[in-house]
């Protein structure tokens, strides 16, 4: 069912009963498709995980999302699983706009919106009998750890929170992705500005909405340029490492899923707009519950991660580098890089 099947927007776009995951089913867990609405009326769809054998007592419970531009079938999901099998309620969710989720238009991504997607999960988490209230916490991967880390600063519900190779997904798309670094100029980032409202004026007069990918170029005369698609459909020749790392997990069976907009297309071209212009981390240290942050001793990202650990404002805070480690090694197990025991850990102890 798509969009223009249903006469809400914002419904559910489908909610595929099949096991239809790039990671295999556990015969530990129990699984099921569920659907829950955030304050601004869009349903989103995710899968819960219960343990078996968990008899009549509450459990603590772990609200996921991530990888930005991923799908709960994905690497949430694996983790989401993954931490059932730990003895907790683990609940994978497709943010607003993507995935199985309602929201129109389709392949949006808002700072707001998408931290009000984890304290709608955190609603729904509280909500089930299997569930302590009490005791929830969220984990984030890659531009869903920031959003986590918001959502923690803001909703006090929450008791603790976690981020696997997070991106601020703000300050990516509002300074660029550089070595370690931010990579625009204060010249770069007014003709990103410039660029993306003069698409906006082509929206507008064409009545459609065009795609195009939220990493934004800069050359050195100026020159603004953003390629159709996130990933290519084809590897091209010598890539950049770090597109390879996502090209051959996204666009590979490993973790091709076709609701994914990272597997199969591009956001919305002027997504990046919100973001550019609202940081997330801005009360990051106002956290006061326990932080774990994950990332990669060779990950691109993992200066977000050493920068959001420093703001961080809470005294029971770690942060984990994960040796040889790089971004995606940490989306799927396939190089046995997951510090799953870290993150059982963690959050055993958070959530007592």
């Amino acid at each position: 069912m798509s969009y223009a099947d249903t006469s809400n927007p914002n419904s559910p776009v489908s909610m595929v009963e099949k096991w239809d995951k790039t990671f295999a089913e556990s015969d530990k867990v129990d699984h099921r498709k569920v659907a829950f609405q955030n304050r601004y009326g869009i349903i989103l769809v995710g899968d819960l995980y219960i343990p078996k054998n968990r008899g009549e007592r509450k459990l603590a419970a772990i609200a996921l999302s991530g990888p930005f531009g991923a799908v709960k079938e994905q690497s949430s999901g694996l983790y989401a699983q993954t931490l059932a099998e730990q003895g907790f309620v683990a609940l994978a969710f497709d943010p607003s706009y993507t995935g199985e989720s309602g929201g129109y238009p389709r392949n949006v991504a808002s700072p707001d919106i998408n931290t009000e997607d984890f304290s709608a999960a955190v609603d729904f988490l509280g909500l089930q009998k299997e569930v302590d209230r009490h005791r929830i916490g969220l984990l984030g991967i890659c531009g869903w750890g920031g959003m986590a880390l918001n959502a923690a600063a803001m909703d006090t519900r929450v008791k603790a929170v976690a981020t696997s190779v997070m991106y601020d997904m703000s300050r990516a798309m509002g300074h660029g992705v550089g070595d370690g670094k931010d990579r625009y100029s204060t010249a770069d980032r007014r003709a990103v500005l410039q660029y993306l409202n003069e698409q906006r004026w082509k929206d507008a007069e064409s009545g459609t909405i065009a795609r195009g990918s939220h990493d934004i170029n800069v050359d050195k005369n100026g020159s603004v340029s953003a390629s159709e698609r996130i990933l290519p459909e084809t590897l091209p020749a010598n890539p950049h490492p770090v597109l390879k790392e996502f090209f051959d997990y996204y666009r590979m069976p490993r973790g091709f899923h076709e609701r994914s907009v990272n597997s199969n297309g591009a956001w919305n071209a002027t997504m990046p707009l919100s973001f550019m212009n609202m940081p997330l981390l801005s009360y990051a240290n106002e956290i006061t519950i326990p932080v774990l942050i994950v990332t990669g001793e060779k990950a691109h990202s993992r200066y977000f991660a050493e920068d959001a650990y420093k703001a961080v404002g809470s005294t029971e805070k770690e942060l984990v580098i994960v040796p040889g480690a790089n971004h995606v090694d940490l989306y799927d197990n396939a190089a046995g890089k997951i510090p799953f025991a870290r993150f059982e850990q963690f959050f055993k102890t958070s959530l007592r």
